[in-house]
């Protein structure tokens, strides 16, 4: 059963590197985006006044954790799960929730791991980020609802997640929207050695690799998340408020470790469970995504991301790529959620 809890109130620069690399050095991959295909690019329509709180979170327990999620829409609506990333949360849907919720969609916008009140349910489950563990607690979710299949859409660690379900568990994700595209990616694939410039983009995850920057994060998460924001959506105006709203789901006690161990992980540098190996051999695969799938892309998204040509070709269903304008960055339905609503709705209908 789930239960309402009175509380007020991240993927960053998450790009595959294979894609980035390839796009960086100018390789010539298979190229799915047809004209036909593209959305023609697009500056966000009028956004819904900004909604400063959810109703009343809820918490339940699913697979490894008690999960601390939002819900909004009627109960017996078509369900929609929406995933955020990092430095983010679930604010990143404030606005995005009411616009679907209005169309008769009961949306469900859980704090991952490591996120808000989210919490493990043992002292003794080990604080992995890999990425299949991720999808694997989404998966969790699902059953604890009583969900059979969802749409799902996210961006950054939440575009990678709805990518794994959408790719290894096809019939739990009714459709798909997910930001900056193919998002799967394997440690041996991020050691691949990029242009310098192109490195540089990369910065913070050589930091968090050493003791220092895992210590410089804890002390100064804040301040750290708040450059973040500034880097990856440059043209985003945000308050010291909004910011605020989001940067209380980062004083999680398992937030630092999680953040660490994701980033450590991708580059090889700390171990998986064993237990997510076979998921993690699939996903290195790089499976094809069948399911209808809408990707998207801020024009002003400071965050490494690769082209859609780069990755077009792993969509083998449905399919559109649409480019958002208005100087919109890396949180994307916080940037535009009526733009992100409208691919929701699109990608259902598909």
């Amino acid at each position: 059963m789930s239960r309402d809890v009175n509380h007020p109130r991240r993927r960053f620069l998450g790009a595959a590197a294979t894609t980035v690399a390839a796009a960086s050095l100018g390789l010539t991959l298979p190229n799915r985006v047809q004209a036909d295909q593209i959305a023609d690019a697009f500056a966000p329509p009028a956004n819904p006044r900004s909604n400063n709180a959810f109703a009343p979170l809820k918490q339940i327990h699913a697979g490894l954790l008690d999960v601390g999620y939002a819900e909004s829409g009627p109960a017996a609506g078509p369900p929609v799960i929406l995933l955020h990333g990092w430095p983010y949360d679930i604010y990143s849907f404030v606005d995005v929730a009411p616009l679907l919720a209005a169309k008769g969609y009961r949306v469900i916008v859980p704090y991952l791991r490591g996120y808000g009140t989210t919490q493990f349910l043992s002292s003794d489950t080990v604080r992995n980020a890999q990425q299949a563990v991720v999808a694997v607690d989404i998966i969790a979710l699902m059953d604890a609802l009583t969900m059979p299949n969802a749409v799902i859409g996210g961006f950054d660690w939440g575009a990678r997640t709805a990518d794994i379900i959408a790719a290894l568990w096809p019939e739990r994700c009714k459709a798909l929207v997910s930001v900056s595209g193919y998002l799967i990616g394997t440690p041996a694939a991020n050691k691949l050695p990029l242009p310098p410039s192109v490195e540089f983009q990369w910065w913070y995850q050589y930091y968090f690799a050493t003791d220092g920057g895992r210590e410089g994060y804890d002390k100064y998460r804040r301040d750290f998340n708040k450059l973040i924001w500034q880097l990856a959506s440059p043209k985003w105006e945000f308050d010291d408020a909004t910011f605020a709203r989001t940067a209380a789901s980062f004083d999680n006690p398992d937030h630092v470790a999680i953040v660490i161990h994701d980033y450590r992980w991708r580059l090889g540098l700390a171990p998986g469970e064993a237990k997510y190996d076979d998921l993690e051999k699939r996903t290195a695969a790089a499976p094809a995504i069948t399911v209808p799938s809408i990707t998207m892309e801020g024009d002003a998204n400071g965050a490494p991301h690769a082209p859609p040509s780069a990755y077009a070709m792993k969509f083998t269903g449905k399919y559109t790529h649409k480019v958002v304008r208005g100087g919109v960055g890396h949180n994307l339905p916080q940037e535009a959620p009526r733009a992100f609503a409208d691919a929701i709705i699109a990608a259902d209908a598909s």
